[in-house]
């Protein structure tokens, strides 16, 4: 059931696994993943249950503990190391429960504009099905996703934005899509409020300056929440630097993976 980008080699330093933001895809990292693999990263972009391209013509519950555990067992599978787990968006939320329940497989957590105090679904999850399949039907909608665009970049041209529009719903598609995601809409959704101080992991938030979805003042509070992380700003970049600034994320990642990164925190040149 899982789909996945795989390394072309392994090195000796851990593994660096990509997850994704809400109802998105592995291809989030298409400018990215090549720049951490010519750094000599051994670079893994894997697509969590539900969403992606993962096989789910027999579906499966697709609630957070399935994502968790889906997760974990594609890293016993295959990976069997512990791992620099990366998470933006609502993917930080997913990193941050997986390190919570499974902390021998992580060694050090990447968090991207995390979404990561919002409660769950919250009023979504009480909605009769046919409402919720409405609104999941919007989800995927062409106006919809390039509204998204122009709240996630920074600056971003109509060729650009109708480029990532197709890019962001084209795992949509699959006659499953919208089964897994109400799924997971009724079944609540990530609430990880409670775990985000049991996280010893040493930690390196990245955030772009100019957030327009996520306000950097709540990095400020996950980087005082966390015990043993580090915080990095992006300037004129978004909600997603791994796809707006990618050169800047991949040179912070390869730091943070190599221990050359400053104690406090700093602004990067670009």
């Amino acid at each position: 059931m899982s789909s996945c980008v795989k390394p072309l080699v392994q090195s000796k330093t851990s593994p660096v696994v990509l997850l994704h933001g809400f109802d998105s895809s592995c291809l989030e990292w298409r400018y990215t993943f090549p720049l951490l693999e010519e750094a000599g990263m051994e670079t893994w972009a894997v697509d969590i249950l539900g969403w992606g391209f993962s096989d789910l013509e027999r579906l499966p519950s697709c609630d957070v503990a399935s994502k968790r555990d889906h997760l974990y067992q594609f890293w016993r599978s295959h990976i069997r190391r512990p791992i620099i787990l990366v998470g933006p968006s609502l993917g930080a939320a997913v990193a941050i429960d997986f390190a919570a329940n499974h902390p021998e497989a992580v060694e050090k957590l990447v968090l991207i504009d995390a979404s990561v105090y919002a409660e769950g679904t919250g009023d979504l999850a009480k909605l009769p099905r046919a409402l919720a399949y409405a609104g999941v039907y919007l989800l995927k909608s062409v106006p919809l996703r390039l509204y998204v665009n122009l709240l996630a970049f920074n600056e971003i041209s109509l060729s650009t934005s109708i480029d990532w529009m197709n890019v962001g719903r084209l795992h949509c598609l699959y006659p499953w899509w919208e089964d897994a995601t109400v799924n997971f809409m009724v079944s609540g959704g990530y609430n990880v409020n409670a775990q985000i101080d049991k996280v010893k992991k040493r930690t390196l938030i990245i955030w772009g300056e100019d957030d327009q979805i996520i306000s950097n003042k709540l990095a400020v509070r996950l980087h005082s929440e966390l015990p043993n992380a580090i915080i990095r700003q992006i300037p004129e970049c978004g909600h997603i630097p791994h796809v707006e600034k990618p050169n800047s994320v991949a040179k912070l990642i390869v730091e943070f993976a190599r221990e050359a990164c400053y104690e406090d925190a700093q602004t990067i040149p670009l």
